[in-house]
């Protein structure tokens, strides 16, 4: 089974932000890497990989209250970067999923 490139740095560009506080990339990263795990475990069916999305996207709109609280919030620059970062992973396992469609439960 194929692993996730270790090279690859999720949400690099929020981890180098001061902006957003690392404790809450970290829950980000915590939830694209549910993702992962599947991915890593051979599922390779777009609807069960599509689930995963969804449910981490929804985890990651739990998040936005919390950024506030915290003087950050889901931004341009945050979105683009989950956005990237979701993007890699697909490529990396070859799953045909369109980015959009694998971010449509997404509210930020």
């Amino acid at each position: 089974m194929k692993k996730f490139d270790e090279n690859y740095k999720l949400l690099e560009e929020m981890y180098e932000d001061d902006y957003f506080p690392d404790f809450l990339v970290d829950k980000v990263k915590g939830a694209l890497q549910t993702v992962i795990a599947l991915l890593e475990g051979g599922e390779t069916g777009t609807e069960a990989v599509q689930e995963k999305l969804d449910e981490a996207v929804r985890a990651i709109n739990d998040l936005q209250d919390e950024f506030d609280e915290n003087d950050s919030e889901i931004e341009t620059v945050a979105r683009d970067c989950i956005g990237e970062s979701v993007g890699y992973l697909l490529e990396w396992f070859g799953i045909p999923i369109d980015l959009e469609e694998a971010l449509r439960e997404r509210d930020w």
